[in-house]
């Protein structure tokens, strides 16, 4: 029984990890060559079975090349240093949550960006979750303010010195600014999304953060997850998308 309840566990985080991402079409490609070999190899189809075993012998280093960012996202999920401190290791499991509601003012900060965007001030916002991102607070200048409406607006401000970069907010804390984040180069991302949006992506690639940038240009605000645009409709869905992933 434990065996199966792990196996079940370890698919379902495979699961979640590839879940609305172009390498779920490749997990299932890879079940089902699978399943065929099972099948060749049950009715004696000698070089069927011997072709498809040698795809599935490399298969393992093969799937490390074609999930690299999945594995990532996997390794750090297990290897976070808050992985238990925070949230403990139950609450990870979504059937088995204990019901608390998120410490993060999500209000204040979806105001500030609505101020911020009627304004046409660019912001990039980085909200930790599971993965402990230090090792980009470290880019940074190190902070401890707690998050309010007014402190958001301030530290964006076009003639503030903290303005440049992203800031990372943990617990309801701002605990880094001016934060350097990797960038995606993918030319799948389109043209009018510059650097902000592209580090907003390649954020929530590497790690379970959510990013939300506000457009310098447009005002436009866009959320981030996975590496991924997340949809909503206004700021209110927005919010409650937000607090339930926070959870």
């Amino acid at each position: 029984m434990i065996d199966v309840v792990l196996v079940a566990l370890l698919l379902y985080y495979v699961y979640k990890l590839v879940k609305g991402t172009v390498a779920i079409n490749i997990f299932i490609g890879i079940v089902v060559i699978y399943f065929i070999y099972l099948t060749v190899e049950a009715l004696q189809m000698v070089l069927l079975t011997k072709i498809l075993g040698g795809f599935i012998s490399v298969g393992f280093i093969a799937l490390i090349i074609v999930f690299q960012q999945e594995v990532r996202k996997f390794l750090l999920m297990v290897g976070s240093t808050n992985f238990a401190s925070r949230r403990k290791f139950l609450s990870q499991l979504k059937f088995l949550k204990i019901e608390q509601g998120t410490s993060t003012d999500i209000d204040a900060i979806i105001s500030a960006c609505n101020k911020m965007s009627s304004s046409k001030t660019g912001a990039l916002i980085v909200l930790e979750r599971n993965n402990n991102l230090d090792f980009l607070a470290n880019t940074g200048d190190e902070m401890n303010i707690k998050v309010t409406q007014p402190i958001i607006e301030s530290i964006f401000f076009k003639n503030s010195p903290l303005h440049d970069g992203a800031i990372i907010i943990q617990d309801n804390i701002v605990k880094a600014t001016r934060v350097i984040l990797p960038v995606n180069n993918e030319k799948n991302i389109p043209q009018r999304f510059g650097l902000r949006h592209r580090a907003a992506v390649g954020v929530t690639e590497r790690t379970d953060a959510i990013a939300i940038a506000v457009s310098e240009e447009t005002g436009q605000i866009s959320c981030f997850r996975n590496g991924e645009f997340l949809p909503f409709e206004n700021t209110i869905e927005l919010a409650e998308i937000l607090k339930e992933d926070l959870d």
